[in-house]
């Protein structure tokens, strides 16, 4: 979701939900002095009371409490995650843990390179980590100021997660998390995923690839909007994880499978800029249903059991009385234990970090690597460029020394310009009228496909990129304003320069620095060619060793699914004759 959003500018925005529609049950009350009205809405008040009814009497219920799985069920809200009422996913939801029990501990390697948990008698005891996100970091080195960058943005980070003057120095058992890790690196796997889903490989799936266009699926909210409007593009919907779910599905295999834990003892928080990461996190895709079950969707063991935000990190920070500005001064990285797989300790915790390229953006860069992967297969090969109507469509031509064009791709940034693409794969309407033309197909020139001729899009519903994001820290938050010594309410030009400045602490990393301080692992000895500085051969070989560890498919570990939800706000319910009747007109029968 966008970080600034009002009524003159509704470009990553559609509409609120008709109807948010959760079945309350109730206990049984006395019978109504008059007849039920004809009307099934039932309004909820946040606070638990009942609006008041035609007698003037009101009602005291239970606060009514929405949780994400009940989201996901009703198609009434399209991508407006920020409004919807949830009762899990919280900073309060990681302090409620972080005091259920004490922590497990990891306690390893011995002589023999074996791993022991302690505390497991205790059924309640967790095993904590943490992903955060390069974007979240970003965000809050800008509210810090001061020239601090993202990297010393991490470390602050990790001293609030794992350190004394953080969350372990306090609260009823003084848990901290056992590992943090970068979120970018999970990126760089999916980069290469994703390229080799579009121009093939020998790891991606042999079956259930894409059509093309091929269109990014890494942004929840498009991914929702998607499934809930136009449920003709998911085909064309890039099967690769996120960077969120392709690591929250590394940490909960590898280390169930190596520590010898169930994958519900392990609990797993995200930092994200997004709002609608939360719903992501929920999908019955990305559990343990797929990877360790059958291989379809199923409410089990998430992957992802919480994300919050940028924002809530500072809400996080002060519910334990902590100044998460005043981790700033403290200039040493925390030390963090090795993982259980020496080649995984590597992938997580590189000797040093990869810089990425301010042309590839802030979301992931997608698009660029894509188009950088293609150059090395084409030497002499060109990139040629061409705005659309704004500056968040853009069109890519990779060109031959010859002229001849070897690939075309988009970008598309924003709902506004998503809806415009999005037509563009609408299928025609067959006519009524015998021998009518389709509807939809009156514009289109004959022997032309409806579809774009582009074979990959990098689509995001928020304009400017992930680093504007709903849960990031706005200009107009009151801690940016009191630290920034900003006006109240902030004006466009204030906004605008507060958004380059967290682009600018998104590209700030040091690529001489290390990414955390963990102790020396496997370190990357690949010499092969090198695109955009990512190492295909090095992601794809441990891939291989992540499912050889963990016996699983790398098509249940780095892929998923979606599926297409059916709205039934408004719409009233069939009877059983009804839906018999309607069964025999449809299969010809009749009565």
């Amino acid at each position: 979701m966008s970080a600034i959003l009002s009524a003159d500018d509704l470009n990553d925005f559609i509409s609120p939900g008709v109807a948010c529609i959760k079945p309350i049950e109730t206990l049984p009350v006395a019978p109504p002095p008059e007849p039920i009205s004809s009307s099934l809405e039932y309004e909820v008040i946040l606070d638990g009371s009942h609006p008041q009814s035609q007698g003037g009497e009101g009602g005291e219920a239970a606060p009514a409490q929405i949780s994400l799985t009940d989201c996901l069920a009703c198609s009434g809200c399209v991508t407006s995650a920020e409004a919807v009422l949830v009762s899990l996913q919280s900073h309060n939801e990681v302090l409620s843990v972080l005091d259920a029990a004490p922590a497990l501990r990891v306690a390893g390697p011995d002589s023999e390179g074996k791993y022991t948990i302690n505390g497991l008698e205790n059924a309640s005891a967790k095993l904590f980590v943490v992903s955060v996100s390069p974007q979240s970091r970003a965000s809050l080195a800008a509210a810090c100021g001061n020239g601090i960058t993202e990297q010393q943005a991490g470390r602050m980070i990790g001293h609030l997660f794992m350190g004394k003057q953080g969350l372990p120095g306090g609260g009823k058992w003084g848990n901290g998390f056992t590992w943090m890790v970068d979120t970018n690196t999970a990126r760089e796997a999916c980069l290469v995923l994703g390229s080799d889903e579009v121009l093939g490989s020998s790891i991606s799936p042999s079956a259930g690839k894409p059509a093309t266009p091929i269109l990014t699926a890494s942004c929840p909210g498009w991914v929702c909007y998607a499934e809930k409007t136009h449920p003709y593009v998911l085909p064309h919907l890039s099967r690769v994880k996120s960077p969120q779910a392709l690591m929250g599905t590394l940490l909960k295999t590898t280390l169930s499978r190596t520590l010898g834990i169930s994958p519900d003892r392990i609990w797993h928080l995200a930092v994200m800029p997004c709002f609608d990461k939360k719903l992501e996190a929920s999908r019955e895709e990305l559990t343990d249903a797929v990877w360790a079950g059958d291989g379809k969707p199923g409410r089990g063991v998430r992957d992802v059991d919480c994300v919050i935000t940028s924002k809530e990190i500072l809400m996080l920070a002060e519910s334990r009385g902590i100044d998460f500005f005043g981790l700033s001064n403290l200039t040493a990285s925390i030390q963090q234990t090795i993982f259980p797989d020496p080649t995984i300790h590597g992938f997580l915790f590189p000797a040093k970090s990869h810089r990425q390229s301010e042309a590839a953006g802030t979301s992931g860069g997608n698009l660029h690597f894509v188009l950088h992967d293609v150059r090395s297969r084409n030497p002499g090969s060109h990139i040629q460029t061409v705005r659309g109507r704004n500056a968040d469509v853009i069109e890519y031509s990779m060109v031959a020394a010859s002229g001849e064009t070897l690939f075309k791709a988009a970008r598309y940034y924003g709902f506004r310009n998503i809806q415009n693409l999005v037509r563009r794969f609408k299928p025609a309407k067959p006519s009524r009228m015998p021998g009518g033309r389709p509807f939809g197909s009156t514009k289109r020139p004959t022997g032309k496909s409806s579809t774009p001729e582009f074979a990959y899009v990098e689509v995001m519903a928020c304009p400017g990129g992930c680093t504007n994001g709903g849960g990031q820290i706005k200009v107009d938050d009151p801690v940016l304003i009191e630290r920034k010594g900003l006006s109240a309410k902030p004006g466009p030009q204030e906004q605008k320069d507060w958004l380059a400045g967290v682009d600018e602490a998104y590209f700030s990393a040091d690529e001489l620095d290390s990414r955390l301080d963990a102790k020396p692992g496997v370190h990357d000895d690949h010499s092969d060619e090198v695109v955009d500085g990512i190492s295909p051969s090095r992601i794809r070989d441990t891939l291989r060793h992540w499912s050889s560890i963990t016996g699983i498919d790398v098509d249940r570990l780095a892929y998923t699914s979606y599926r297409e939800v059916i709205s039934d706000v408004g719409k009233r319910q069939l009877t059983d004759t009804e839906r018999v009747v309607q069964l025999a007109g449809k299969i010809g029968g009749g009565w």
